[in-house]
Formats: structure tokens, sequence, C-alpha cells
């Protein structure tokens, strides 16, 4: 089941958009983020009624859908969304795959997050083959504001809480043309997928944290942490 909807994902936007790339984006992106609503829905209901709460699940997950909105917010501003038939189909297959994507949330999480990965793989390459095949084209073009906004100059807090496991250090990519705009969307899918892989361990219910409450934790337990022996005598 969940190869065949991948399939059908990537009918419509390999197949049926492959060569309108702006139409083709604002498609995926309007699609990709549903899962994240469908995860968010089941996590309030979850926790409304007393079952199960994982404030970091539901941090992670807005945060993934703030990511994905400006991807979308970021083709809408090169015209992906301009004809009234591609806003209708993106529209009308999100609302199919929300409620797909929920009711296999709640009988198995593993798999709703299996299905996911496939989905940000899936982004990931089809990012990563445009810009081979466009690189000049979109080093000649500037960047959004709206993407600009997202990945430098406003509050970043969001855009942080999507970077899996940091080492430290937060991602700053650069903005200063077309081609890293569509570089750092790429990049985003690939955490994405990393995010997916993560929830889908054993143990994840038990560890899995957000980027920043990693990064909490590790500041507290420095701060914790004598710095020499006199301090532990």
């Amino acid at each position: 089941m969940i190869r065949a909807i991948v399939s059908f994902f990537v009918f419509i936007v390999d197949v049926a958009y492959g060569k309108r790339s702006y139409a083709r984006f604002y498609l995926l992106e309007t699609i990709a983020r549903v899962p994240y609503f469908s995860f968010l829905s089941v996590l309030h209901l979850y926790e409304t009624i007393g079952f199960w709460r994982k404030a970091d699940w539901l941090k992670v997950h807005f945060a993934e859908t703030w990511n994905e909105l400006h991807h979308l917010l970021i083709m809408e501003s090169l015209g992906g969304n301009r004809y009234w038939g591609d806003r209708f189909v993106a529209q009308h297959v999100a609302i199919a795959y929300y409620w797909v994507v929920v009711p296999i949330y709640m009988l198995s999480p593993q798999y709703a997050y299996y299905l996911m990965e496939l989905i940000e793989n899936h982004a990931y390459h089809t990012y990563d083959d445009y810009l081979k095949t466009h690189e000049e084209e979109l080093k000649a073009q500037p960047a959004p504001q709206i993407a600009i906004d997202y990945y430098r100059d406003g509050d970043l807090y969001m855009f942080e809480e999507v970077q899996t496991q940091p080492s430290g250090e937060f991602r700053r990519p650069n903005v200063d043309n077309l081609y890293d705009i569509f570089l750092n969307i790429r990049d985003d899918e690939c955490e994405h997928v990393k995010t997916m892989e993560m929830l889908q361990k054993p143990e994840a219910r038990q560890t899995f944290k957000s980027p920043h409450s990693i990064l909490e934790s590790r500041h507290s337990a420095l701060a914790l942490k004598p710095a020499n022996l006199d301090e532990m005598v």
C-alpha cells in the first residue's frame, strides 16, 4: 500500500507535470506538507484524550510544515500556482492525501513515517536533478525575498527546528541567487528524510527530541560539569 501511494505521487509529480518545473514544484510542495498536518492532528487528539503527550514531536512536525510552507511560498512567487487547474489538482490531491495518512498514522506511526521518508527522498532527488540540469540558468536569477527572509533575515528558530542532530551549530545557507534557494530546499528535504528515519526507530518514542531540546540538554550538562579538579573538591 505504501509503495502504491508513493507510485501515485511520483506519477502526478514526474509524469503529469514533468515538463512544467515550477507548477510541478508547486504541486509537490502542496502535497508534501500534508502528512505533517495529519501527524499533528493525530498527536493533538492523543494529547487531548490523555493518551500520549509528545511536545517535541509536535514542535518538530509543526516546524516541518512551516518549512514546507516556505517552499510552497517560494514556488508561488515563481508563478507555480498561476493556473487554476494546477491549484485545483494540487489542493484536491492534498485533501485526499490527508485522510489517507491519518488512519495510517493512527494504526502504525512507523509506516506513516516510512511513507513520508519515501516522499521526501523523492523530493530530494527531484530538486537535485533540477539543480544539475539548470545550474547556470538558476545562478543568473535573483533569490525571492520570501526565501531570503526565511533562510537568513527572519526569525530562524523554525528553520533550525528542522535540522536533525545539529553538531553544535545550525545550518546558515547562502541566499545569493535562485540556485542557492533550490539548493537549500533540496537540503531541507534531506533533513526531513533523516528525521523520518529517526522516528521509525523502536526507541524513538522515548528518545526523540527536537534540535533545540538536544542543544539545551547539552548546555545543561556542560553547565553542571566541573571545570577542574579543584571544583570537584
